[in-house]
């Protein structure tokens, strides 16, 4: 052939291939025998090791995997990868279905309600209809770069289908890779045969396969996948969830076959239930099910909370149980003093998991249940999670048990312990603790507080252990010469370490906030504290009811707030933080010069130029504040089509209503 002939022909056998892929994997409706696919596969290969500068980037022969990379590298999502809220009962998802009708002001909502697969979260990036990149979840923000194992999935689209739909320039999807029972058998028999650990359950299996440096492995596994959400997508829209899952099995994606469309929450739950009775017969696994807003405008209507979406909920299935023995329990402590008890137990296989440990929960929790140590008990995988004591079989008990309380002195410092009202935990008073010095300076390092690049686990256990320090302040005093005399540290690691150090005194103020591990206030809302005060001192002297009128501060957080800024050995150790230089500073002065200073301001019904948390960027923006419920405090209502009863509350005390046109005038916009 000549080379024209070559390219036409790889051209060819790579459109057909990647056909025959799609009606096998994604329609199950395959169109040729598996021995006239492989000699067409085989003839492919021939060509493309002849011709290698005609291989096309879909071509089939890529899911063989390739050689060996040296690690991951890092691959920031242009959205985060949101975690969802859990309802752990059909009374939760009423509440959730009862709290979004409220929000959005509707009598009954359209919902689409889909299994929740038990597998790895994972993001694809398309540009131009060929796949590019593909990443883990990660911490929402940042995953692994995984594209050459990703490509090893035969059900996944090296290039999109454009047969039915256009393909947009750029798309991101998001989905779940797993692994099906009889893969899982299979590969476990294989791990036997081979005289390797055999893997506890099929997620274990999938992300580990998922994870492998030598793709070559990965393409051994038959890892599948499903796509279920998007990611950034230009220049294409669709009104519906119901309508993106077309789209995305128009454009050659796998999507479950499980979901629904359901006309309110009693559909919904309907539904749920039928879907756990059916859970063993699936031949993979699900730990619950994911129940969506149909409706996008009304998804973007009520936007996020810093970690997971308002228009969306997993109810969780019942969790399954096993019975074992109670051999001790012993008091943990965390990073906050929060002290849990935990159960040491004898050893039961649970969920595919061996368990040996689970969570009492607290002191409440513990008398409610009547447990005690020597007891025969339930325990169950909470949410196919956590383990956790169900109850006591007190027929099984055996004579003179105590019951257990939680000791008045920390078992790990002997510092005090107290209970404060309404808290249903005990806490470690001793803010030098050793389980929370460890804990607290963990958090303080980690990169999405002040990023100290190379500050550990097990330099941050080292560090306390020598004594070389106490608190997050202390290691501002570090030297290099007392890093490099540390185990395993060289010279020039510890000299890293200093400049990581050295580097993190000019963060943004919000990563000091959140690296100070105050109770309740994460990642999102330190920047909107940041945001709002500027700094951390007039942050400190802020009072509670200042604090609540901020847009998603309630009154426990303002509380909290309150109580750890009031403590004199806080007080104390923030100074300690400012003379080594720590003291960041956020410029609120566009903000409290804006053309909106001073004023309040509540969205409701339907805007056409904005979602809530754009209005409520917008306004912060230019120096006013927002807020979710009409009070006194509120200076206007912006009221678009649909609005309801706010508007009505709006008109009885007496606060101006605008329209969205009359917002834009006011601000200028």
């Amino acid at each position: 052939m000549s080379h024209q002939q070559t390219e036409a022909r790889i051209n060819e056998l790579t459109v057909a291939l990647n056909d025959h892929n799609h009606r096998y994997y994604i329609l199950d409706n395959p169109s040729v025998s598996d021995a006239a696919y492989d000699s067409l596969l085989r003839e492919l290969q021939e060509l493309e090791a002849t011709h290698p500068e005609l291989a096309r980037p879909d071509s089939p022969t890529q899911r063989v995997g390739s050689l060996p990379s040296s690690g991951f590298e890092p691959l920031t999502h242009s959205t985060p990868m949101l975690s969802l809220e859990n309802a752990m009962n059909a009374q939760e998802l009423i509440d959730f279905d009862t709290r979004v009708r409220k929000d959005l002001e509707l009598d009954q909502i359209e919902y689409v309600i889909e299994p929740k697969l038990d597998g790895l979260g994972v993001e694809l990036i398309y540009v131009d209809g060929l796949f590019t990149a593909g990443s883990t979840r990660g911490d929402g923000f940042t995953g692994e770069n995984i594209t050459q194992n990703l490509k090893t999935l035969k059900a996944l689209p090296l290039r999109l289908r454009d047969h039915n739909r256009p393909v947009p320039s750029y798309l991101e999807v998001r989905g779940e890779v797993f692994m099906s029972h009889k893969d899982f058998k299979a590969l476990n028999q294989r791990q036997l045969d081979a005289e390797k650990t055999a893997f506890a359950n099929p997620r274990n299996a999938a992300a580990g396969s998922l994870r492998q440096l030598d793709s070559r492995i990965t393409a051994t596994r038959n890892l599948q996948i499903n796509i279920y959400a998007a990611g950034r997508i230009d220049a294409f829209k669709v009104p519906t969830h119901i309508e993106f899952i077309q789209a995305l099995r128009d454009w050659g994606f796998p999507v479950n076959d499980h979901f629904q469309l359901c006309c309110g929450i009693d559909e919904v739950i309907e539904f749920h239930n039928k879907l756990e009775v059916e859970r063993e017969s699936l031949s993979y696994d699900i730990d619950g099910t994911v129940t969506k807003i149909n409706d996008l405008a009304l998804q973007d209507q009520l936007g996020i909370r810093s970690r997971s979406p308002r228009w969306a909920i997993a109810g969780k299935f019942k969790a399954r149980q096993e019975i074992t023995r109670i051999l001790s329990i012993e008091p943990s402590v965390g990073r906050t003093g929060a002290i849990t008890p935990v159960a040491n137990l004898e050893s039961v296989q649970l969920g595919g998991v061996m368990v040996a440990r689970a969570t009492l929960h607290n002191q409440d929790e513990i008398d409610r249940k009547d447990v005690r140590i020597g007891d025969t008990v339930v325990v169950q995988r909470a949410g196919d999670v956590i383990p956790e004591v169900v109850k006591s079989i007190l027929d099984q008990r055996p004579e003179n048990t105590q019951p257990y309380l939680i000791p008045e002195k920390c078992p790990v410092c002997q510092g005090h312990v107290i209970r404060l009202e309404g808290e249903a935990k005990h806490y470690c008073q001793n803010i030098s603790c050793p389980a929370q010095i460890k804990g607290r300076i963990e958090h303080f390092v980690a990169r999405r507080c002040m990023d100290i690049d190379g500050f550990g686990t097990k330099l941050v256990a080292q560090l306390v252990d020598e004594s070389l320090i106490h608190s997050i302040a202390d290691i501002y005093s570090l030297t290099t010469d007392q890093l490099a005399k540390l185990d395993r540290m060289a010279e020039k690691s510890a000299e890293n370490i200093m400049e990581a150090i050295r580097t993190s005194r000019s963060v943004d103020l919000w990563r000091l906030v959140h690296g100070l591990g105050i109770r309740n206030v994460g990642e999102h809302l330190s920047k909107v504290l940041a945001k709002k005060y500027g700094s951390l001192a007039r942050l400190a002297e802020t009072a509670a009811d200042d604090l609540e009128a901020t847009h998603e501060v309630g009154p426990i957080v303002a509380r909290g707030l309150v109580e750890f800024f009031r403590d004199t050995a806080n007080q104390e150790l923030i100074q300690q933080l400012r003379d080594h230089g720590l003291d960041p500073q956020h410029d609120i002065s566009a903000a409290t010069e804006g053309k909106l200073a001073g004023l309040s301001f509540v969205f409701t019904g339907r805007l056409e130029h904005f979602n809530r948390d754009s209005a409520r960027e917008t306004v912060e923006s230019l120096g006013g504040s927002t807020a979710a419920t009409i009070s006194k405090k509120v200076d206007y209502l912006v009221a678009g089509p649909g609005a309801g009863s706010k508007l009505e509350k709006a008109s009885k005390m007496g606060v101006k209503v605008l329209t969205e046109s009359e917002f834009l005038e006011l601000a200028k916009l």
